[in-house]
């Protein structure tokens, strides 16, 4: 991981660059009538095997408010960045009335390895195989029925439908 060239004393001067750029691409995408903008990699090892995944998607919410989530198993830690063996998917969630719908990406696993389970507000999702594995616990915009009303997955993508509570 490259090292800052910042020789302020307190590191402020890259915060600000990297907040800086943040905005001028919010900006950017307000701009050109964009709604969502994502950038992704990933790193592999000697062999050329893919061992780590990162990127994050902006997308612009309610009122022009940007929202930044992060994905992948490629994680900040005091020792610079560090594989996890387990990664995060990138998670959707539309409000369509009565009803919610949960969009995640969780390619190179099966349905039969695929648990979700909904408590009041929170929706907890797990995946995983032998090679591959997912977890994501996803606060939701309302409480919702335990049970899902629907969900299918096709080609590494699963849609939930949850019934929110009235």
């Amino acid at each position: 991981m490259a090292r800052s060239k910042d020789k302020s004393p307190d590191g402020f001067q890259g915060l600000f660059k990297g907040l800086s750029s943040l905005f001028d691409l919010v900006s950017s995408m307000t701009e050109e009538g964009k709604e969502e903008y994502s950038r992704s990699g990933q790193a592999t090892d000697a062999s050329g095997k893919v061992r780590g995944v990162y990127g994050f998607s902006i997308r612009v919410g309610l009122g022009g408010k940007p929202i930044v989530e992060q994905f992948g198993n490629i994680k900040k830690s005091e020792k610079g960045a560090e594989i996890a063996e387990v990664r995060e998917p990138v998670v959707d969630v539309f409000d369509e009335g009565d009803t919610l719908l949960v969009i995640a990406e969780l390619p190179g696993v099966n349905e039969k390895d695929i648990k979700v389970e909904a408590k009041v507000n929170i929706m907890e999702l797990t995946a995983g195989t032998k090679d591959r594995k997912y977890s994501k616990d996803l606060l939701l915009p309302c409480e919702v029925e335990a049970a899902p009303i629907k969900s299918s997955y096709r080609n590494g993508v699963l849609e939930i439908k949850l019934t929110k509570k009235k």
